[in-house]
């Protein structure tokens, strides 16, 4: 099990769990349809009714992020490919890439590769695909901003679900035993309302910003690398504008691959 969205539910419910039993408190106090019926559907509406319908369609979507292994071109990766780019450009001109086009995945470098294949202005390159790195960075936002807002209501809707609970519960007070069973009942939905807004919706919604931070870095260097090939930069100039993308441990990792590789070619 790789993903830590997984991990982090299945710990979260342990250390929940475990501390109940631990407690003394009984597992099957948490059968409490009333209580699951006010967190539950109680934050399905504040949402329904804080979203359009429109962005609350692609919740299915965000689900399938947050709990697979996202795929992205690695920073490394990226760096050798503009390098092999630039030298085919210095050889052969711009041109001599549009046979490597199809062959890009990735569909933002692909529409840029193609802009300055067609000699398109620098800055016009630089400005279109600005536009299309903030228009996704804005939808990424709306996205996580859903889970934000549900991880706000949901704690707000345990406590509305423990004051129903209590005055439930002192509506018949003739029986004392009865009265303390439904008391602790009653501060079950709180227990639901903050577990679910602060060990699930919260989190949700901050990995969602991570990852979106992820990829639009990489876009932004996708940006600056195809900047440089149109610019007909050499190989050693993209690497070293490349690389401030790169963590101290990547630069150091990613320089002892091209050490290697040089080595290798010296040996042949």
């Amino acid at each position: 099990m790789k993903n830590s969205t997984i991990i982090g539910i299945v710990v979260g419910l342990i250390a929940v769990l475990g501390g109940m039993v631990l407690k003394g408190a009984s597992l099957t106090s948490l059968a409490n349809p009333a209580a699951f019926m006010i967190i539950i559907l109680g934050t399905c509406a504040s949402v329904l009714i804080a979203f359009p319908m429109a962005e609350l369609k692609k919740i299915g979507a965000l689900f399938k992020i947050v709990f697979s292994e996202q795929k992205l071109t690695s920073r490394e990766e990226l760096i050798s490919k503009f390098m092999e780019w630039a030298s085919i450009t210095r050889r052969e001109g711009l041109l001599a890439l549009e046979a490597r086009v199809e062959e890009i995945e990735d569909s933002f470098l692909r529409n840029g590769m193609r802009m300055i294949i067609d000699g398109n202005d620098q800055d016009l390159v630089r400005d279109v695909l600005l536009e299309d790195i903030a228009a996704t960075e804005e939808r990424h936002k709306a996205g996580a901003l859903i889970f934000t807002q549900a991880g706000t209501y949901a704690p707000t809707l345990g406590v509305l679900g423990a004051v129903v609970g209590l005055v439930a519960a002192l509506s018949d007070m003739s029986e004392m035993e009865k009265l303390a069973h439904a008391i602790a009942g009653a501060f079950i939905a709180t227990l639901l309302g903050i577990f679910t807004g602060y060990v699930l919706w919260h989190p949700i919604a901050n990995k969602l910003k991570r990852i979106s931070k992820q990829e639009i870095q990489i876009r932004l260097m996708m940006l600056e690398g195809l900047l440089s090939i149109q610019s007909g930069v050499s190989t050693i100039a993209i690497n070293q504008k490349l690389s401030v993308f790169l963590t101290p441990t990547e630069r150091k990792k990613l320089r002892e691959k091209e050490e290697g590789d040089v080595e290798q070619k010296a040996q042949a």
